[in-house]
């Protein structure tokens, strides 16, 4: 009986840091907590609204100009459902073709009445783009997505021939709060982690710059001291890349690039492992 309750909870005594953004954390965490996991929360990005709104706002009114409209995060959905909200004449999207990057942003258009009609085999900005290249040739895109992200989707799509315009919707920046806390959970032998997860580039980015490892490339390589014998875990190949970036190794691949393929795999390497 007892070998059957391990199987089940096969994160048992393994200590995961969690470094989503602070209201997104719950899903990570409970899922992780419910197959025995010690989770240690610390945010590495703080989602924040941009400086202007006057881009999506101005998108927004004009929204009948589109044929498409493509979001890349259930933050992007956030931002832009609160904009619309705040305008007196609320702007139509029922004749939008709607692209979602996940099931998770999915979802969160799903929940505010809207049809997605094409979620890409991949959740990454290649196979959105994959999906779309041929459905947009002539056509009007609104891409809604953070202030810093990658230009693979309008790149490819204009590309395409598609007439596409971006509009940041939130910026993600480094919680200052964290760097205090990440540095003594490191330190502390009783709470140092076995996993750090990450789920994105961005919490690659600012995790190295809140552990101050340095810059990426070259002689700008993150040192690895103080990180030794952690396994870092990745939610997808763009956020793997990042970590090879930053000289970090992607020990744990998720195989579907949502929470739950992260967590499945996390919890696969410590299966094996006992």
């Amino acid at each position: 009986m007892i070998g059957t309750k391990e199987s089940h909870r096969p994160l048992t005594g393994v200590r995961v840091l969690v470094g989503r953004a602070r209201h997104q954390a719950g899903a990570l965490s409970s899922e992780l907590r419910k197959l025995g996991a010690d989770v240690i929360e610390i945010p590495f990005i703080e989602i924040r609204r941009p400086r202007s709104f006057k881009a999506l706002d101005s998108a927004l009114k004009d929204l009948s100009s589109y044929d498409w409209l493509i979001l890349t995060s259930v933050n992007g959905v956030d931002a832009m459902w609160e904009r619309m909200k705040r305008r007196l004449t609320k702007p139509s999207l029922k004749h939008l073709k709607i692209a979602a990057i996940g099931p998770a942003t999915k979802k969160a258009i799903e929940q505010r009445g809207l049809r997605v009609d094409v979620v890409p085999k991949e959740y990454v900005a290649e196979s959105v783009v994959r999906s779309l290249r041929r459905k947009v040739k002539g056509k009007g895109v609104l891409l809604v997505r953070a202030k810093v992200a990658r230009d693979v989707i309008p790149r490819e799509l204009r590309k395409a021939g598609a007439h596409v315009d971006v509009v940041e919707a939130y910026e993600t920046v480094v919680p200052q709060s964290s760097r205090r806390k990440l540095r003594a959970v490191l330190k502390n032998p009783r709470r140092r982690p076995d996993v750090v997860t990450f789920t994105s580039s961005s919490t690659v980015r600012n995790f190295v710059e809140l552990i101050g490892s340095g810059k990426a490339g070259g002689r700008g390589r993150p040192r690895q001291k103080g990180l030794d014998g952690i396994q870092m875990a990745s939610i997808g190949p763009v956020t793997s890349a990042t970590l090879r970036e930053f000289g970090l190794r992607a020990d744990i691949k998720a195989k579907e690039f949502t929470i739950p393929g992260l967590v499945a795999a996390i919890a696969r390497s410590f299966g094996m492992e006992r």
